[in-house]
């Protein structure tokens, strides 16, 4: 099934002087949430929801444990979590303090599976019927979808 994407008007801050743009966005159509996760992958196997639940608890705790450590952590197809760090440069090691050291983030590169759903993406336009598509005034709104 195709995702759907809208268009949307962006300026940038660094050119201002130039017009507006418009970029290709993803339009979600939902949140799938953990709990409707683990109702969909008990029925499709043998373990119960609060199995399921369970395991992705005990999953997650793992994983924060061996990001602490310094680990790259593999989840097979689903793909690789990993930490990075930044800091300002400075001109002398010594004059490094690991307090210059940012917020460290958590990275994550996709597996072969999500690469290839990835890779052979198809897209369709998102779009909103006219009635739907008016601002708070009651005008149509060519800048919706």
């Amino acid at each position: 099934m195709p995702s759907t994407f809208k268009i949307t008007p962006y300026k940038t801050k660094i050119y201002l002087n130039l017009p507006e743009l418009f970029y290709a966005q993803a339009a979600m159509s939902r949140r799938v949430v953990f709990d409707d996760l683990y109702d969909e992958i008990a029925e499709t196997c043998t373990l119960t929801s609060a199995d399921i639940k369970a395991v992705l608890d005990r999953v997650i705790w793992a994983m924060v444990t061996h990001l602490r450590n310094g680990e790259i952590v593999q989840f097979a197809d689903l793909g690789n979590f990993r930490i990075a760090i930044g800091s300002p440069g400075v001109s002398n090691p010594e004059d490094f303090n690991a307090v210059m050291i940012r917020r460290p983030k958590v990275m994550f590169s996709p597996g072969k599976r999500l690469r290839d759903m990835r890779n052979l993406a198809k897209f369709n336009r998102f779009t909103v019927n006219k009635d739907e598509a008016t601002d708070e005034s009651g005008e149509y709104n060519d800048r919706i979808g």
